[in-house]
């Protein structure tokens, strides 16, 4: 078994060294690290962070370990302050995304967090080595995706974080908690029994939780296995007559993994950048609100300065929309009834961004929801998906048309948003969108404080100042 692939993982996630991160690998994974935190801060204020957190309280004995998002003097048990902030991560879909699809980070750091707090105060981990775990979690779950070419689509069948994104979440805890090689293997294979969640319940209340227990089962995963719990040794191969992870994913075509000894070792990280959010919606909704802004541009230009191209006045202009985008079942919804929905609908995220210029964090309340030129405009709504335009983060493309009551068409069209691997965010827009974040939780001593404790966290002996602010 010492060949077989999950060995090989087992060795990986064992074997790496601080030093194999490279100034790339720190610089992106620090970005994740704030990004996350910043949108699982703002994730506490939600409603259904409220009823994951009420049900870990009144149903679990009290513990005080871990903290909680948000909540000063609120802790709970590693696993379940796991879960909750997994949630928070989540819970307005505001968390980052890479390729293929998934979101890796929202599965690995809350997970790391209750790990860290757990942890004596003699033996914190360093910055270097949370970072490390960090990566191990990211690796993990891009290595896995990689071995499937129906992962790089969006979904249809399982939401990716609750595959891969268990597994990761069990690798870097087994990381952080210096398992034994083996044991790391059992760790992946435990968590295999714990993944996988339906793509139904996309645009509901119940995806939050997906995050939420893919950090939670992933840190028991790692739990158990330290305790000495086996599971197969070869959940990652691919083995004729009994799936292992094939089950998830149809094409699966596992390879094993590079020993972390051998030379030129190279994170994916290294080459594939992240995407960040600059509103909280599903990432494809990007693609729509930036073309559709440009259009909203174009009206305002036809309606000159005054103002005339807001709201009912972008209404009176129209007589139809058009948009060209790929075809997803569950994020092609024409009126959206709630909040959650809202967040998966190509047509509310156009028609908003046309009738105010940008989708923001406000565009989702019930106020904005409820408005009537939004519903005016998803009556006018039509959608193409053209066969050039695949559901695909890394190849797919938003186009919106808008026919104006006069005759004259005007087009919007966006092939890589502001905040795509392609396009990231610049630092600054990085730290502003942290900075409005937690902001609507925390005083602005300790924002300022998680930023500086974030991007030195490479440099600190141990990371007890990250858990100090996030307290």
């Amino acid at each position: 078994g010492e060949d077989s692939v999950t060995a090989s993982f087992g060795r990986f996630i064992q074997g790496v060294q601080p030093h194999q991160l490279t100034p790339t690998l720190l610089h992106r994974s620090k970005r994740m690290v704030l990004d996350s935190i910043g949108v699982g801060l703002l994730g506490s204020t939600t409603h259904v962070f409220q009823l994951a957190l009420q049900h870990c309280q009144h149903m679990y004995g009290p513990d005080v370990i871990s903290s909680v998002y948000g909540r000063r003097g609120t802790r709970l048990s590693p696993t379940l302050a796991a879960f909750v902030n997994g949630v928070a991560a989540h819970s307005m879909d505001f968390d980052d995304t890479w390729h293929p699809a998934t979101h890796p980070s929202g599965a690995v750091l809350p997970a790391l967090l209750a790990v860290s707090d757990m942890l004596p105060s003699n033996s914190k981990p360093s910055g270097r080595d949370f970072l490390l775990a960090f990566n191990v979690g990211i690796e993990v779950q891009g290595r896995l995706m990689r071995f499937s070419n129906e992962a790089h689509n969006i979904p249809k069948r399982f939401h990716p974080p609750t595959v891969v994104g268990t597994l990761g979440s069990a690798a870097a805890c087994a990381r952080l908690l210096s398992l034994e090689r083996s044991q790391c293997s059992h760790a992946l294979a435990i968590a295999a029994s714990l993944s996988g969640a339906p793509m139904a319940n996309a645009a509901t209340q119940s995806k939050p939780l997906h995050i939420g227990n893919a950090a939670r089962l992933g840190l028991e995963a790692a739990l158990l296995a330290s305790r000495g719990l086996e599971a197969s040794p070869r959940v990652l191969d691919d083995t004729a007559g009994v799936a292992g992870f094939s089950a998830f994913y149809e094409d699966y075509a596992p390879r094993p993994l590079a020993s972390p000894e051998e030379e030129g070792l190279q994170f994916l990280l290294e080459d594939q950048d992240i995407g960040f959010k600059r509103f909280p919606a599903h990432l494809g909704m990007h693609w729509v609100a930036d073309a559709a802004a440009a259009v909203h541009k174009l009206l305002l230009g036809e309606q000159g300065s005054g103002g005339r191209g807001q709201g009912s006045g972008v209404v009176g202009q129209v007589q139809d929309i058009l948009l060209r985008v790929p075809r997803s079942k569950y994020i092609d919804r024409p009126f959206p009834e709630s909040e959650h929905e809202a967040r998966h609908s190509f047509q509310f995220n156009a028609c908003s961004a046309l009738l105010d210029g940008e989708v923001t964090v406000d565009s989702f309340s019930q106020e904005a929801l409820q408005r009537p030129d939004l519903y005016s405009l998803l009556g006018r709504v039509h959608v193409e998906h053209p066969h050039d335009n695949p559901a695909n983060f890394d190849r797919m493309y938003g186009e919106v048309q808008v026919t104006l009551v006069g005759g004259d068409v005007l087009k919007g069209r966006c092939d890589t948003f502001y905040g795509h691997w392609r396009n990231p965010l610049t630092n600054e827009s990085l730290r502003k969108k942290f900075r409005s974040n937690a902001g609507a939780v925390l005083p602005r001593e300790k924002v300022e404080g998680l930023i500086e404790a974030v991007e030195g966290l490479d440099r600190l002996e141990d990371c007890s100042p990250l858990l100090e602010q996030l307290q």
